[in-house]
């Protein structure tokens, strides 16, 4: 049975997004929560009764904030605005995505500064716990509006949904699952589709990639060192405390920890000088990233805990205030984003100059593309064009989005984000590292065959065990891209703290 997740008492954190997101866990809200959304919806309702003048109430949105609306047009708006807002195009976004920014969503209205029903709320969390899934195009969001306003046409039973394996009509679902339609309210419309869960909920999944590609970046490197007999006195623990990196320091103390054991190692000291730099610099270079997703971590976890939404509502029944300002804008996740994507970028490109050297006899000293029987056969050799590619297109996904800028609502949205941009492109790269560090995977595994087994490290044994559950070792061609998703399945399947247990014997 899914483990609960329980919000509203304590700060969030991305973890708990993911496991949400992707199925592990199911979100409950506490009762301060409920208590917080029910006083903020009590005093919108106020305002409307009390014929008071606010923006996003009874105003229209946007350039269109000096309109004043009768409260009778206040629910026809709400509706209008996700009708007119739902005009995302392009792929799909997959499950595990829309899932994600629906929890950032929640998290958000548990503020209770959005000024959204209890009802709306609960509907999010059915959708989420029942497993139905709105169908959300992924293009079309220069930070919001777009990706929320089809989740908010799904609550309606407008569209269609995921739901049992299948893709059905949204009010079929509905029924099924024995959930009513919403009608949302004076701002409800403006709530659903405001605030920056897009970006957030999906920078989510990104640091859940991200960590767990870090940690296997450490374990790849270190075959790759030990199949090439690298110097491990550049991973001296001395050494590196020279440098007060603590990302830097964490890859230093992991790579030490994978190959302190070699015999293989203990036997090279002193072939060469030095190695080349895409081996002694694992520490500094997988430092680095670790230091950005240190950066980054902490400025998505602020935003999963701000209230995003423009207006806010402040205060109580008797002395309220709306205030509009800017805190959908999403700077700060769009920037982390783009700066995540240029680390990752760079771990998967220092990744393929390790395996570039694993392929190339005369610096490896290993059999021409990892093969014992080259000419007949091709080995790795187009392995390493493809690492080459993905590098190239991860070099172009990388280009930082939140410099650029458009101008929108004629004129009164004048500087963007483009967080969600950011977070989908991140997400792509990421895809794209899999990819990269299961190909350093195969190749290290097989650079490690061509030396005893018992001249190698317990922790790089260990790996290469586990690739072995399921892909072979290499001796003729067979078909490799099946092999390489094996590669990418195992590294998936297998989280970041596995070798720390295996290496301690737990």
């Amino acid at each position: 049975m899914n483990q609960q997740v329980l919000w509203g008492d304590a700060p969030l954190c991305w973890q708990e997004v993911v496991q949400v997101a992707r199925g592990q866990a199911q979100l409950a809200l506490s009762a301060g929560a409920w208590e917080r959304i029910a006083q903020g919806r009590a005093i919108v309702q106020h305002i409307i009764d009390a014929g008071q003048i606010a923006y996003g109430i009874n105003t229209g949105l946007g350039a269109l904030c000096n309109i004043t609306l009768p409260e009778e047009q206040l629910s026809q708006l709400s509706r209008n605005t996700l009708l007119s807002h739902a005009c995302g195009v392009g792929p799909l976004l997959d499950d595990a995505q829309t899932r994600a920014i629906m929890c950032a969503a929640v998290a958000n209205y548990s503020h209770g500064k959005s000024g959204i029903s209890c009802a709306i709320v609960q509907q999010l969390l059915a959708f989420l716990n029942q497993q139905i899934t709105p169908q959300v195009p992924s293009q079309g969001s220069v930070g919001y509006l777009t990706h929320m306003a089809h989740i908010g046409l799904a609550l309606m039973g407008i569209g269609e949904v995921s739901w049992q394996g299948r893709v059905v009509p949204a009010a079929e679902a509905l029924a099924q699952a024995g959930l009513s339609a919403i009608s949302p309210g004076a701002k409800e419309g403006l709530s659903l589709v405001n605030g920056t869960p897009c970006m957030t909920g999906m920078a989510c999944l990104a640091l859940d990639d991200a960590s767990q590609l870090l940690d296997w970046a450490d374990v790849t490197g270190a075959m790759s060192f030990e199949a090439l007999r690298g110097q491990i006195v550049a991973f001296d623990a001395e050494i590196l405390a020279l440098k007060a990196s603590p990302g830097m320091q964490h890859s230093g103390a992991r790579l030490r920890q994978l190959l302190a054991d070699s015999p293989l190692l203990s036997a090279s000291q002193g072939i060469r000088t030095q190695d080349a730099l895409s081996l002694r610099s694992m520490p500094q270079v997988h430092g680095a990233c670790r230091d950005q997703f240190d950066h980054a971590e902490r400025q998505i976890n602020t935003e999963l805990n701000a209230c995003t939404d423009n207006p806010l509502i402040l205060g109580t029944l008797e002395n309220w205030r709306v205030v509009s300002q800017a805190h959908p804008h999403g700077e700060s996740v769009a920037m982390a984003c783009d700066v995540l994507a240029i680390a990752m970028a760079d771990l998967g490109a220092i990744a393929e100059r390790r395996l570039d050297r694993l392929v190339t006899p005369l610096i490896s000293g290993l059999p021409a593309f990892l093969v014992a029987k080259p000419g007949v056969n091709s080995g790795m050799m187009i392995a390493q064009y493809v690492a080459a590619s993905l590098c190239a297109e991860n070099k172009q996904l990388a280009q930082p989005a939140v410099l650029d800028n458009f101008v929108t609502s004629a004129l009164q949205e004048d500087h963007l984000s483009l967080g969600t941009g950011a977070s989908l492109k991140l997400q792509r790269l990421l895809a794209n590292l899999y990819q990269i560090m299961a190909i350093e995977y195969l190749l290290a595994a097989q650079g490690l065959e061509f030396h005893a087994q018992d001249m190698l490290a317990a922790g790089t044994r260990h790996a290469l065990a586990l690739l072995r559950q399921r892909v072979a070792t290499w001796e003729d061609d067979r078909w490799l891209a099946p092999e390489i998703a094996k590669a990418v399945a195992t590294i998936k399947s297998h989280r970041a703290d596995w070798m720390a247990s295996r290496l301690n014997g737990q």
